[in-house]
């Protein structure tokens, strides 16, 4: 999966796994709803999507951030990029894309060395690097959204 682990692989069994990511544990998952509920499920689930929706239209509000995708999030995942001020005039040309394929790897990078926050980047297709945040913590605020903005706007 990513290869820029700043942290000891050694305990890092996710890259072993068929789906690169940790094995989904079916009697936990059991347990979780047997503890939850359908509702408690559902509401989760919606927190969720609300958190997405609540990103998305934070990004498309704010300088400096522009969807990968102009839709809006189907899902929890909400995909953006960055801009560094240094370059939000460039045009839209290869040296501008070499330069934004750095960001999200360097502010993932400080993000992990200062231990504020994490949030995981790719590429798809001729789309250069991007932050892709999934939102799956039930604990997860509209302050913590706002603070994960803040937070890549102070690194970057």
């Amino acid at each position: 999966f990513q290869q820029d682990k700043q942290y000891d692989v050694s305990y890092d069994t996710g890259d072993k796994a068929i789906q690169c990511g940790r094995r989904v544990d079916i009697f936990k998952f059991w347990l979780m709803w047997k503890a939850k509920g359908t509702v408690g499920f559902e509401n989760q689930i919606n927190k969720c999507l609300d958190l997405a929706m609540y990103l998305y239209t934070k990004i498309k509000k704010r300088d400096g951030y522009q969807m990968v995708f102009d839709a809006e999030p189907e899902h929890t995942n909400v995909c953006f990029w960055y801009i560094p001020p240094s370059f939000r005039d460039m045009p839209d040309c290869e040296e501008r894309k070499e330069k934004l394929r750095k960001v999200a790897p360097k502010i993932k990078a400080l993000m992990m060395e200062c231990g504020t926050t994490m949030v995981g980047y790719q590429p798809q297709g001729d789309k250069t690097n991007f932050f892709r945040m999934v939102i799956s913590n039930p604990a997860a605020t509209k302050s913590d959204i706002d603070f994960l903005i803040d937070e890549i706007e102070r690194l970057g």
